[in-house]
C-alpha cells in the first residue's frame, strides 16, 4: 500500500496518489481515501478539488437518506484525458486512442511491411494527429509504444520475418516523444498484452500467471503480484527463442529449433498445411514449452493470448487436455493449467496505452504530474 506524504514537496505525489486510489476503489469518498492514503481529509479534499478542475474526476452526491448531509461519491471521469496506444509490428501499424478508463475510442490500421525506424516515426505521428482530431476537445497525456523485443541483445540477429529489422539502437521514448509530442513510453508487445490483459480481462483474476503472447513471433511474460516481471534489461519471457527442438530448423536469431519457429502466426503461415494438420505437429512440441513454463514459474495459470484469431487460441488450449506431468499437476486447482485470454486482440494495444496513463499519472512512476506544456498545445496537468 503506498502512503501520501505531508512535506510540501510531496504535493505532486499526493495527487498522483489520491486519482489512482479513485481509480482503483471508485465508488469512494473523500474519507476512504484519506484513510486507505493516510493523508487527512483537508488534504484529500484538496486535491480531489483541483483533480476535478482539471477534469479527472467526477463527484456526485448520494441521495438523502436520514439525518445529515450524505458523502460525495468520487469516480474518474472516463473521458477527462486520453492515451494513444500503439502496436508495430512486421506486418503494420495499429493505433488506438483510449479513455481514462481503458476504454477503447477508437482504433486506426495500416497495413505497411517492415517499416524502417523513420518511416515509422512519421506514420505514427500522423496517426496519433488522426487519433487526437477525434476528440479535439480532450487532453491526451502520452503515447505508449509496444513492440518485438528483444531489446539490446549483441550476439543475437533477429533479421526475420518474425522481427523488427533494423530497429536496433534505436531511441524510443525519446523518438516517439519528438514525433508526436506527447510524453513516450515502450514496452515489449508481450509485456503489453499481458498488462492489457491483467487490467482489462481474465488476467484480474488471478496475481501470478504467465501470459503466452501468439503473434506473428511468440513471445510471453510472468505478472508476479500483479506486476510485469521484466528483468535485467526488459527482456524476461522470451520463450519463442528457446531452442526446444535439437538440431532443428535454423532460427533468424542464429540458433537452431527455436520455439517459435514451430508455434507462432509465421510458423503456421509457413507450414504449407490446413490448421488441424499443424496442430497436430506441434502437439508435443506446445505441451513440452507449457510444462517448461509451469515448472520454471509456478504460476495460477497459462494465459494464452495475442493477435492468433481466437478459435485458434481455443484449439492451442484444447491440446493442452492431455499435458504431461508438471508441479503445476495438483489436485486443488481451481483452473485448467491453460486458459484463454478474455482481453482479445486489443490487449497489447489496450495494454500500450496504459503504459502512458500509468506512466503519467500513477504513483509509481516518475513523471510529475506538473510539466510544462507539451508541443502542440498538449499539457499533462
Amino acid at each position: 500500500m503506498l502512503q501520501g506524504t505531508n512535506q510540501e514537496s510531496g504535493r505532486p505525489y499526493n495527487r498522483r496518489l489520491v486519482l489512482e486510489a479513485i481509480r482503483i476503489h471508485a465508488p469512494t469518498t473523500r474519507g476512504e481515501i484519506a484513510e486507505r492514503v493516510g493523508l487527512t481529509v483537508q488534504t484529500v479534499s484538496t486535491i480531489v478539488r483541483e483533480l476535478e478542475e482539471q477534469g479527472y474526476v467526477l463527484s456526485e452526491r448520494k441521495e438523502p437518506n436520514g439525518r445529515g448531509l450524505p458523502p460525495t461519491i468520487l469516480r474518474i471521469n472516463p473521458d477527462g484525458n486520453y492515451a494513444i496506444g500503439v502496436h508495430l509490428t512486421p506486418l503494420g501499424v495499429d493505433t488506438t486512442l483510449v479513455n481514462l478508463t481503458g476504454e477503447t475510442v477508437t482504433v486506426l490500421h495500416r497495413e505497411t511491411p517492415n517499416l524502417a525506424p523513420n518511416d515509422a516515426f512519421d506514420l505514427i505521428a500522423e496517426l496519433a494527429a488522426e487519433l487526437k482530431a477525434v476528440r479535439p476537445e480532450g487532453r491526451v497525456l502520452g503515447i505508449g509504444l509496444a513492440l518485438p523485443g528483444p531489446f539490446g541483445v549483441d550476439r543475437m540477429s533477429f533479421a526475420g520475418s518474425t522481427s523488427m529489422s533494423g530497429w536496433e539502437n534505436v531511441s524510443l521514448r525519446e523518438r516517439l516523444s519528438q514525433a508526436t509530442g506527447l510524453p513516450g513510453f515502450f514496452e515489449n508487445d508481450a509485456a503489453a498484452a499481458a498488462l492489457g490483459e491483467r487490467l482489462y480481462g481474465i488476467g484480474a483474476d488471478f496475481s501470478d500467471f504467465f501470459y503466452l503472447f501468439l503473434s506473428v513471433g511468440l513471445g510471453g511474460v510472468m505478472v508476479h503480484d500483479g506486476m510485469v516481471l521484466r528483468g535485467a534489461w526488459g527482456n524476461a519471457g522470451e520463450i519463442g527463442h528457446i531452442p526446444i527442438v535439437p538440431g532443428g530448423e535454423a532460427c533468424p536469431c542464429g540458433n537452431r529449433g527455436c520455439l517459435e519457429r514451430y508455434v507462432s502466426l509465421d510458423a503456421l503461415s509457413r507450414h504449407g498445411r490446413d490448421e488441424s494438420g499443424w496442430l497436430a505437429e506441434i502437439r508435443s512440441i506446445f505441451a513440452s514449452a507449457i510444462t517448461m513454463v509451469e515448472n520454471l514459474f509456478d504460476p495460477e495459470t497459462i494465459i494464452i493470448g495475442g493477435l492468433a484469431p481466437e478459435p485458434l487460441l481455443r484449439s492451442l488450449a484444447a491440446l493442452a487436455s492431455a499435458l504431461p506431468g508438471s508441479i503445476a499437476a495438483r489436485s486443488d486447482r481451481r483452473v485448467p493449467r491453460l486458459i484463454v485470454g478474455t482481453g482479445g486482440q486489443s490487449s497489447v494495444l489496450r495494454g500500450a496505452a496504459a503504459l502512458a496513463t500509468f506512466g503519467v499519472l500513477s504513483p509509481r512512476f516518475g513523471q510529475m504530474f506538473e510539466a510544462e506544456p507539451l508541443t502542440g498545445g498538449e499539457a499533462v496537468a
